[in-house]
């Protein structure tokens, strides 16, 4: 199917999911993750309207960015090494996947202007995901103070792969509760508004639990 009609099926839960809860659909950033397909349908993707678009390697993101450059916000969604910032800081919208300090250290030394980042918090507690530990959170963000560049606008989290819907909604949950406290802090540099949260197979959950960046890979633009 082209990504315009799946564009238009996944619009269209958005819109649902927003409906059952009172939300707008306007609140709602739909990130295409193009990890696994190729420079021509990642065009086919913006030319839909998609100008939000994802990649979880760096080798990966720069090879697009090459060709299609700045028709495109692009947004990192995976785990960034600190020797890898400085190829990357300058061409991204936002970081998804902030949880180091030495990454937030080389952003501040390379990036030109201020950075948005969303830190990645592992809910579940899964091993085998990134992140840190909801407790880490609050203390980390108050690490960041010195780094001017590095601007916390949200939190950011992947839920477990199961079909139990409750233990879907119980990680975003805690999440949006994580991210109500840090806005608690009232700190300058993290006004941490937003939610990222929420793909292909849970995001009208995510939403109905507050997420307002979804990251939809394969049921938006394939997986080749």
């Amino acid at each position: 199917m082209s990504v315009k009609g799946n564009l238009e099926n996944i619009q269209k839960k958005v819109n649902e999911a927003c409906e059952r809860v009172n939300r707008s659909p306007d609140e709602i950033t739909i990130i295409a993750v193009t990890k696994y397909v190729t420079i021509e349908r990642t065009e086919e993707a913006i030319a839909a309207g998609l100008i939000n678009v994802g990649e979880n390697r760096t080798d990966e993101m720069l090879r697009k960015y090459e060709q299609i450059n700045d028709k495109a916000n692009w947004h990192f969604v995976g785990t960034l090494q600190s020797r890898k910032v400085r190829e990357v800081v300058n061409k991204v919208a936002a970081i998804h996947s902030l949880d180091r300090v030495s990454v937030a250290k080389q952003i501040n030394s390379r990036s030109e202007k201020t950075l948005d980042c969303f830190i990645q918090v592992n809910v579940s507690g899964e091993a085998s995901k990134h992140g840190l530990s909801p407790e880490e959170v609050i203390p980390f963000i108050k690490q960041l103070e010195p780094y001017e560049k590095v601007r916390v606008v949200g939190l950011m989290t992947m839920a477990p792969h199961v079909e139990d819907e409750e233990v879907l909604r119980n990680n975003f949950r805690k999440l949006a509760t994580l991210r109500d406290e840090v806005k608690r802090e009232k700190l300058s540099y993290a006004p941490c508004e937003y939610l990222s949260m929420g793909m292909s197979n849970d995001f009208e959950i995510a939403i109905e639990e507050g997420a307002t960046h979804i990251r939809i890979g394969s049921d938006l633009v394939g997986t080749q």
